[in-house]
């Protein structure tokens, strides 16, 4: 039995192998974004031609404001 199941296991073995190291890669070396950063409630561009244009900016109405 052990012969006969030795290739399955060692192919999912394998594949769960790579996919830690895959999450696990992932998880370091992105980096977090600054949402809140500076007051903004939206994501700040740091480089480029759109450098500190601020992107998504978050605003919610409240019922309690008039406007």
């Amino acid at each position: 039995m052990k012969e006969r199941m030795h290739g399955i296991l060692s192919y999912f073995s394998a594949i769960i192998k790579t996919n830690k190291r895959r999450n696990y890669l992932n998880k370091v070396l992105m980096k977090s974004v600054a949402v809140n950063g500076n007051g903004t409630s939206g994501y700040t561009v740091k480089s480029g031609r759109n450098k500190g244009k601020i992107l998504g900016h978050i605003s919610i109405k409240h019922p309690n404001k008039e406007l």
